[in-house]
C-alpha cells in the first residue's frame, strides 16, 4: 500500500531550514545524551579518597558500552535511512515494515549481548585494561549496566525512526528525559548524603534513566502522532529487510566497534607503559571528545533524513545543497572546538579531576589528541552522506580505515618506536588526518560531483544499489 502523506516533506522549502529543524533538537539531544556517562564520570571523579581508581575503573568499561551502542546503531542507523528513502518514494507501508524488522533485530541482539558479557565480564575487563585495583569498580558498574541493555538498545536504536519522520523535538525529548533523570539520581545514589552506593549507584541511575527513555520512544512510535507506526504485525525479522538494514547499519556499527577497539588497545597500551594514571587521563580525554563531538553527530544525523528523502524523491540539486550546508557548518564548528582545546586544555580537564598528576599528564596529551580534530569532523560528514544515500560499502570501509587500519596499529607501534605513552595520543591525531581526508575526498569525487551531472527527476546511477 503506497500512501502520499505530505507531512514533513523535505523536498519542499529551504534546505538549511529543513536540516536545522532536525539538527538543532538532535544536537541538543546528543549533547544531553552524553550526560548519561559524563555525569557519572564527573561525580565519580569527586568521590572522597577513591576518585582516581573509580574513574579509571569506569574508563575500562567504556569499550563494552561502545559495543552495546554499536549494536543499537546497527539497527537504528541501518533502518532509519531506509525509512527516509521509502517515505521519499511515498511507500509508507515499506517504511513501517523496515521499522518493525529493526525492532525485532534490536531485541534479539540485546538479549544475546547481555548474556555474553555477563558470563565473560571478568576476563574481558582485565583484557580491556583493568588492574587488580580498578577491577572491583569496573565490575560493579558493568554488572548493573548490562542488566539494562535492552533499555539502552531500544532508546538508542529506535529513536532514529522518530527523527526520520521529522519529529526532531520528540527525538530530543527521548534523551532529555533520561539525562535529566540521570543528573538527579546520580548524586542521590552515589554519595554518602544519599544512598552511598558509589559506582553501583552511578550504574543504577543510568539504567533507570535509559528505561524512562525507552518507554518514551515506544509510547510515541505506537501512538497516534507518529506518521510511521511500530505495528505488531511487522515486528519480525525477514531475510531481505534484515540484510538491507544490517548492510547499511554496518557503517555506524563499525564506527562504534572500532571506537571500542581503539579504547581497548589504548587502555591496554597505556596500562603497560604508564599505569592507571594514564588510563585515567585517557578516560577524561575520551569524555571531552564525546562532549565536543556530539554537535557534529547531531548535525550529520539531522541532515541524513533530508538528504535521503530528497534522494528518494530524485531531487539531486537539493541533495547537493544539503551536503554543502552540513559540511560547511560542521567545519566551522570544528574549527571553534580546535581553538578551545588548544587554548584551554587545563580548564577542560578540571571538569573531571584536578589532581596535579592528572593535569601534568593530561594537558599535553589533550593538545596532541585534538590537533587534527577538523579532519575527524570531515570524516563524519563524508560518511553521513554515504549512509544517507544507501552507499553502505564505502561508509563501512572508512569506518574501518581510520580506527582499525590506522589508529589501532599505530597505538601499539609508536610507543615501541621510542615515543612511549605520547605515541598513543599521536596515533589518534595521525588517524584523524588520514582517515578524514580519505573519507571526505571520496564522497566529494564519487557522490557530490556525480550528482551534479544528473538531472532532477532522473534515475539514480545504475551502480548505486540500496
Amino acid at each position: 500500500m503506497i500512501q502520499t502523506k505530505k507531512e514533513n516533506d523535505f523536498s519542499q522549502g529551504s534546505i538549511p531550514r529543513n536540516i536545522m529543524s532536525l539538527a538543532l533538537p538532535m544536537t541538543a539531544a546528543q549533547l544531553v545524551n552524553v550526560l548519561y556517562s559524563l555525569v557519572d564520570r564527573i561525580y565519580l571523579g569527586r568521590l572522597p579518597g577513591t576518585s582516581h581508581l573509580a574513574l579509571t575503573g569506569l574508563g575500562v568499561t567504556l569499550p563494552i558500552i561502545s559495543i552495546v551502542m554499536g549494536f543499537a546503531n546497527l539497527c537504528g542507523t541501518g533502518g532509519s535511512p531506509l525509512c527516509s528513502i521509502s517515505r521519499g518514494k511515498g511507500d509508507d507501508e515499506e517504511a513501517e515494515r523496515v521499522m518493525g524488522n529493526a525492532f525485532a533485530l534490536l531485541i534479539a541482539l540485546g538479549l544475546a549481548i547481555t548474556a555474553f558479557f555477563l558470563v565473560l565480564k571478568r576476563p574481558i575487563l582485565y583484557a580491556f585494561g583493568a588492574s587488580d585495583d580498578t577491577f572491583p569498580y569496573a565490575d560493579d558498574y558493568m554488572t548493573i549496566y548490562l542488566c539494562g541493555t535492552l533499555f539502552v538498545m531500544v532508546s538508542l536504536g529506535m529513536n532514529p525512526f522518530i527523527n526520520a519522520q521529522g519529529f526532531g523535538r520528540i527525538g530530543m525529548m527521548t534523551v532529555v528525559l533520561g539525562a535529566a533523570a540521570n543528573i538527579i539520581l546520580d548524586p542521590i545514589f552515589i554519595f554518602d548524603f544519599g544512598l552511598g552506593m558509589g559506582v553501583k549507584g552511578a550504574a543504577l541511575a543510568t539504567v533507570i534513566s535509559q528505561g524512562l527513555s525507552a518507554i518514551w520512544v515506544m509510547r510515541f512510535l505506537t501512538g497516534k502522532k507518529a506518521l510511521l507506526k511500530l505495528r505488531r504485525a511487522y515486528v519480525r525479522m525477514e531475510a531481505g529487510r534484515t540484510k538491507n538494514i544490517v548492510a547499511l547499519g554496518l557503517s555506524g556499527f563499525f564506527m562504534n566497534m572500532t571506537n571500542s577497539l581503539v579504547q581497548i588497545v589504548c587502555n591496554a597500551t597505556l596500562q603497560a607503559w604508564g599505569g592507571d594514571l594514564y588510563v585515567g587521563v585517557m578516560t577524561i580525554i575520551n569524555s571531552i571528545r564525546e562532549a565536543v563531538f556530539m554537535p557534529v553527530h547531531g548535525l550529520t544525523n539531522g541532515s541524513q533524513p533530508v538528504t535521503g528523502y530528497n534522494y528518494g524523491a530524485r531531487k539531486y540539486t537539493r541533495v547537493r545543497q544539503s551536503i554543502r550546508f552540513s559540511v560547511g557548518v560542521t567545519v566551522a564548528y570544528s574549527a571553534l572546538v580546535w581553538v578551545v582545546t588548544m587554548v584551554f586544555p587545563g580548564a577542560l580537564i578540571r571538569i573531571f579531576n584536578s589532581e596535579p598528576d592528572i593535569l601534568r599528564v593530561g594537558v599535553p596529551a589533550l593538545r596532541i589528541y585534538f590537533c587534527m580534530f577538523i579532519f575527524m569532523s570531515l570524516q563524519s560528514s563524508g560518511q553521513a552522506v554515504l549512509v544517507s544515500l544507501g552507499r553502505s560499502r564505502q561508509a563501512i570501509f572508512f569506518s574501518l580505515l581510520r580506527k582499525a587500519f590506522i589508529n589501532a596499529p599505530l597505538t601499539v607501534l609508536l610507543p615501541m618506536w621510542g615515543m612511549g605513552t605520547t605515541g598513543v595520543f599521536v596515533a589518534e591525531a595521525v588517524s584523524q588526518l588520514v582517515g578524514g581526508l580519505a573519507s571526505f575526498l571520496t564522497m566529494y569525487i564519487n557522490v557530490y560531483r556525480l550528482l551534479g551531472r544528473l538531472p532532477d527527476d532522473g534515475p539514480p546511477p545504475a551502480k548505486w544499489v540500496h
